[in-house]
C-alpha cells in the first residue's frame, strides 16, 4: 500500500511539473516585456506607464504635439507635457532644480551647460536658418545681403538663443552688419513678429516658416552661407520616471518619430 502510494505522489509530481511548464514560458516573456526586452507584441508594452515632463526648444512646439500624440496612442497610460521655450530658459530652469523628466534643445552647447543633471544625449534631428518675411515677400527681400537694408525691420533672435547664435555666425560670415529693431527670447517669438506684420523680415529655422506657410514667406539661404542647428535630447537625473524619460528618448530616434520630424521640415541627425 505504502509503495502504490509514493507512486501515485511521483506520478502527480511529474504531471504539475509538466503544466509548469509553458507557465514558466509566459512567465519568462512578461518578464521580458517589463524589462524593455523584444517580444511578438512589440515594444508598445515595454514602456513603463508614466507621466512625464518634457523640456524643449521653441522651434519644436508644433512638431513635437504631434510627435506626443502618437508616442502617447502607442502606450497606453503614457501621458507626456511638454515644456516650450527658447533653450536658454530651459537650461536654467533645469539648473534650478524645476521638476521635468527629459531635455530637448536647439543646440549642443546649451545641452552642455548642463550635462551633470542630464543622461547622455543623442541628436535627434537637424535644422537650417531662412529669411522669414510677410507674406508675398512685399519687400523684395532676396538674399542675406537685403538684411543691412536700414530701411528694413529687422527682427532677430537674442544673441544667448540658440537661433541667435546661429544667426550672428551667418551674417558675421558673410560680414553682414543687421541693426535689428528688437531681439526676441525665442524663435517663434521672431516669426510671431513677421506674421503680425510688425516686422519685414526675420531669421527663423526652415521648420518654424513651414508651419506659417500661409502668413509668411521664406527666403532660402544657400548651404554655403547656412549654419546647421542640432537638436540633442537628454534625459534627466532628477526624473522621478527614469525608465519611461528614457524610453521617450529613445523612440525619437525611431523609424516613427523620425518620419514625423522630417515631415515637419527637420533633417536627419
Amino acid at each position: 500500500m505504502a509503495l502504490t502510494f509514493t507512486r501515485r505522489r511521483a506520478a502527480a509530481a511529474a504531471l504539475t511539473a509538466a503544466l509548469l511548464v509553458p507557465l514558466a514560458a509566459c512567465g519568462n516573456d512578461d518578464t521580458k516585456k517589463a524589462a524593455g526586452g523584444s517580444t511578438a507584441s512589440g515594444s508598445a508594452s515595454a514602456a513603463p506607464k508614466a507621466d512625464l515632463t518634457v523640456l524643449a526648444a521653441a522651434s519644436l512646439t508644433d512638431v513635437f504635439k504631434t510627435a506626443g500624440a502618437a508616442y502617447e496612442k502607442a502606450h497606453p497610460g503614457t501621458k507626456i507635457t511638454f515644456s516650450f521655450a527658447g533653450s536658454q530658459e530651459l537650461v536654467a530652469q533645469v539648473s534650478q532644480g524645476s521638476p521635468a523628466d527629459a531635455l530637448v534643445t536647439a543646440d549642443t552647447k546649451s545641452m552642455g551647460k548642463v550635462k551633470a543633471d542630464t543622461g547622455t544625449p543623442t541628436v535627434i534631428a537637424k535644422n537650417r536658418l531662412v529669411i522669414a518675411t510677410g507674406e508675398g515677400n512685399p519687400h523684395k527681400v532676396d538674399d542675406l545681403k537685403d538684411l543691412a537694408d536700414t530701411k528694413l525691420k529687422v527682427v532677430l533672435a537674442a544673441p544667448e538663443v540658440p537661433a541667435g547664435k546661429y544667426s550672428k555666425q551667418i551674417l558675421d560670415a558673410q560680414k553682414i552688419t543687421v541693426k535689428p529693431v528688437s531681439q526676441e527670447p525665442n524663435v517663434r517669438a521672431v516669426l510671431s513678429k513677421v506674421q503680425l506684420g510688425e516686422a519685414d523680415a526675420g531669421l527663423v529655422y526652415r521648420t518654424d516658416a513651414e508651419s506659417a506657410k500661409d502668413k509668411v514667406d521664406a527666403v532660402e539661404i544657400p548651404d554655403a552661407q547656412n549654419a546647421v542647428a542640432q537638436y540633442p535630447a537628454a534625459t534627466l537625473k532628477g526624473s522621478k520616471n527614469a525608465e519611461a524619460a528614457a524610453a521617450f528618448v529613445a523612440w525619437l530616434s525611431s523609424p516613427e518619430a523620425q518620419k514625423i520630424l522630417q515631415d515637419a521640415g527637420f533633417q536627419k541627425p
